[in-house]
């Protein structure tokens, strides 16, 4: 049995702990490596290798710090079809899929290699009488990342790649479910010249975590998970003096007007709801259709294309989507299926008991579809994870904007229209993160930034964008006045700019 082990100080070396976690094979339900799980002691070698390389790596102009992203961007073209297979046979997503998560992250790297512009500082020539007043952004110092399994190369490099950039040393605790990939990047981050010790990967379960968020010199912590463990990485983070931006769950809602292009709607319900199998923080998992006639008619061009969605394993290049992670997560999303059906929920398509020949064995859901579900039911307040969508019919556009304002999460929405002023009211009055205007999910490109509201985020910057270089560093503000500008005594009143 393979093991899988840690990357630190620029090579990789075996776990000590002698406990491993199964990483499966979605598809056929095997289990194809055990990986090794951190010790607090582990943690604190790579945060030593970390601090070692840091200070050399800050001292490194911006323009040398970005050649290393731009031959890291070049290196992940190069090897996208060996890191997408990598991904896929551990996530269980299609490999144009997981190509499409590669690129999301390297989108990041791309923006990075204008580092040298996006850490200038600010100056003030003659802020007061023989006074010049400037602002520099320093590096953290060591920074770390807590990822989730859904994005396993995209959301480790939406961390580190902007980390790094400013100047920082790295520790990355991926998930532990589909831990490869990120080893992977560490190894290519190397080839691309990065220096031995400024990335580090740890794998690990809740003991790596709690040592990554208790260490006295880790500067700032990044974390994507469930609201729960996002409020705890958050609160001990703060509570050890670290800066903590933290993203947690979502329900996202796509509300349909009556205006709208229902085959363009239904498409896009489609691949954002049934794509990666809804494993996503960003898939459409609730249609709000407006009024009776629009529901109706979008049910009918649903249901045929739920009925109809391919589902096989990362090596059927047809495959719509594949199996979901575990078989608890498959157990989880069956069960909230169940709950469904038991309050009241129309249940249209029914994925549950699907079986794939050949492959009885994998953690396979088949795509699900809810009519007639109500804001009081489990499926509609609880983040699936899962391929289902849940119908929820509003009368008119009020009562539609008003459940994604009510909803305890607020990531992403969208909605669908050709009326240019309903779709610009609803910008303006929607208290989510992320909207889309006839884009069922409204990511944001590398150089704005990623992030919810209310229970979806905690912390006052976001992902990528200009908010990643704030994140990342610190502000020092300097106020110079040299000697011939300086009066002759000592002053006693608080000083101001006359």
């Amino acid at each position: 049995m393979r093991e899988i082990g840690h990357f630190i100080g620029g090579k990789h070396v075996a776990g000590t702990s002698g406990r491993f976690s199964d990483v499966f094979n979605p598809a056929t339900g095997e289990v194809q490596a055990k990986v090794a799980l951190a010790t607090v002691e582990e943690i604190r070698a790579a945060v030593e290798n970390a601090k070692a390389a840091q200070p050399a790596w800050a001292a490194t102009n911006p323009q040398r710090r970005a050649r290393v992203f731009f031959r890291f961007v070049t290196l992940l073209n190069q090897h996208m079809d060996e890191l997408a297979t990598l991904l896929s046979q551990e996530h269980g997503k299609t490999v144009d899929d997981s190509k499409g998560d590669i690129i999301r992250g390297l989108e990041v790297c791309e923006f990075v290699c204008g580092i040298p512009h996006l850490q200038k500082g600010e100056f003030t020539e003659g802020a007061g009488p023989a006074i010049d007043m400037y602002s520099i952004r320093q590096p953290v110092g060591i920074g770390a990342g807590i990822t989730p399994f859904n994005f396993p190369g995209m959301i480790p490099m939406w961390m580190f790649a902007p980390a790094i950039a400013c100047g920082n040393a790295f520790i990355l605790k991926p998930s532990e479910r589909d831990p490869s990939l990120p080893l992977r990047l560490a190894e290519l981050m190397i080839e691309a010249g990065l220096p031995a010790g400024v990335l580090n990967v740890i794998n690990g379960d809740k003991t790596a975590v709690d040592a990554i968020l208790t260490d006295p010199d880790i500067g700032a912590v990044s974390f994507v998970g469930s609201t729960p463990i996002a409020r705890y990485v958050y609160g001990t983070a703060a509570m050890n003096g670290k800066r903590a931006q933290c993203f947690g769950g979502a329900k996202n809602h796509m509300i349909i007007l009556p205006d709208a292009d229902l085959d363009q709607a239904a498409n896009a319900l489609m691949g954002a709801g049934y794509g990666s199998a809804g494993e996503r923080c960003m898939a459409v998992s609730v249609a709000v259709p407006v009024g009776e006639e629009t529901a109706n008619r979008l049910l009918e061009k649903l249901v045929p294309k739920v009925e109809a969605l391919r589902i096989g394993p990362y090596s059927d290049d047809k495959a719509d989507l594949g199996p979901v992670v575990t078989k608890e997560a498959k157990a989880r999303i069956e069960g909230l299926i169940d709950s469904g059906v038991a309050q009241g929920a129309k249940l249209v398509v029914d994925g549950r008991g699907f079986k794939l020949q050949g492959y009885e064995d994998g953690f396979f859901v088949g795509g699900t579809l809810f009519d007639d579900v109500t804001p009081d039911m489990d499926i509609y307040k609880t983040e699936i994870f899962g391929p289902v969508l849940s119908v929820v019919r509003a009368a008119n556009y009020e009562e539609a904007l008003s459940l994604p304002m009510k909803h305890e999460y607020g990531n992403g929405v969208a909605i669908f229209t050709r009326d240019g002023d309903a779709a610009r009211d609803f910008a303006s009055r929607i208290n989510i993160g992320m909207i889309g205007v006839n884009v069922p999910i409204p990511v944001p490109l590398a150089y704005h930034s990623f992030g919810g509201w209310k229970a979806s985020s905690f912390g006052d910057l976001n992902q990528h964008g200009t908010d990643s270089i704030k994140f990342w560093t610190r502000t020092k503000t300097i106020t110079a006045r040299w000697p011939s500008g300086i009066k002759d005594g000592a002053e006693f009143v608080m000083p101001v700019m006359k």
